[in-house]
């Protein structure tokens, strides 16, 4: 059965808006394969959820590993028309990461969302971080201004909930250099609220591979020091996603169909011995969590995330909030908090 959409009109335009901007970027990271890779295109992973009767969606995963140390752009579309149980009708996802090879390139991450619940309310949550490891100024500064540009009147206020989404206390740092969030985003205008979400993903997607292509042009002779370095972001980048970031966390709550499209955002390989470092700094019961995500590694540096892997952290999240359902107050937010959890109940 294929996957069966939201029946409401703003879900349907929200979602064709989203799978254009997901062909936009797919259609500008292929090319950078073929000039700076193997020339390896992304490959489309389909998923349903409970066979397609409440949706599903698909995540383009890099298939070219001299480019791209991991890639993915994901869309998808949950709904529950036949459930009158759900508060949820409906949610429709943009969520991407592009970690290049190159740790003179920067990663990325944009995550554009339209939830629409069975009161007739609805909400976009709009995301785009910049993800050096080795942080270039005019890179950010480039960044920065085509969101500035893109959401004028807004930008201070995102750039505001982003600063505090992406912090990370038990480090004293942010995770990523630029940052620009806004949840729980309704004017009372649609058809405005979806121009500005398009305008924000066309305008990261277009930025980061303009900034991406000319990095592959230019930065070719990475030190080993600078390659130490993306190692040691990525372990950052792994801790930031697996204990504070909400919307994966929910993700894995909500259902099992989907976990390494979830979790697609992890790099490839990590540094265990950081991350075991990390422990001392953890509140209770957020260190029994990291101790059990050290569990589910093998004990070598540099530490491989594979699969199987990803499989065993989905599992360690989910045993560890059923065990701990308040250790979810301890994750990041912006503003305000959505209830993505129970609108799915």
């Amino acid at each position: 059965m294929p996957a069966i959409h939201a029946k409401s009109p703003r879900a349907e335009r929200a979602y064709a808006m989203l799978r254009e901007l997901r062909r936009r970027f797919v259609s500008q990271l292929n090319p950078i394969a073929v000039q700076f890779g193997d020339g390896q295109p992304f490959e489309p992973i389909e998923w349903l959820r409970d066979q397609g009767r409440h949706g599903g969606g698909a995540r383009y995963m890099a298939t070219d590993l001299t480019a791209f140390n991991r890639a993915s752009v994901n869309t998808s579309q949950v709904q529950y028309d036949d459930d009158p149980a759900k508060k949820l009708a409906s949610a429709s996802a943009l969520s991407t990461i592009i970690h290049p090879n190159n740790p003179l390139e920067p990663s990325v991450h944009i995550h554009i969302s339209w939830t629409e619940t069975k009161d007739g309310n609805g909400y976009w949550r709009m995301m785009a971080d910049l993800n050096p490891s080795n942080p270039i100024e005019s890179d950010t500064t480039r960044f920065t201004d085509c969101l500035k540009q893109a959401a004028p009147a807004l930008y201070d206020e995102a750039a505001r909930q982003g600063d505090r989404y992406f912090y990370i206390p038990a480090l004293r740092r942010h995770r990523g250099v630029s940052h620009f969030y806004l949840e729980n985003h309704n004017s009372g205008d649609f058809d405005a609220d979806l121009e500005l979400a398009q305008a924000v993903g066309t305008a990261a997607i277009d930025t980061y591979c303009a900034i991406l292509a000319a990095a592959l042009a230019t930065r070719t002779q990475p030190s080993q020091e600078h390659r130490q370095r993306q190692l040691e972001y990525h372990t950052l980048y792994l801790f930031q996603v697996l204990t504070l970031d909400r919307g994966t966390t929910s993700g894995l709550l909500v259902h099992d169909q989907n976990d390494i499209g979830i979790l697609a955002s992890l790099p490839a390989q990590i540094h265990r011995g950081l991350l075991a470092s990390w422990l001392a700094g953890m509140p209770p019961p957020q260190d029994e969590l990291l101790r059990g995500l050290l569990a589910c590694l093998p004990e070598t540096d540099p530490c491989p995330i594979e699969d199987a892997t990803k499989q065993a952290f989905a599992a360690c999240l989910r045993q560890h909030y059923t065990a701990h359902p308040e250790a979810i107050d301890l994750q990041a937010s912006g503003n305000s908090i959505p209830p993505t959890v129970s609108n799915h109940r």
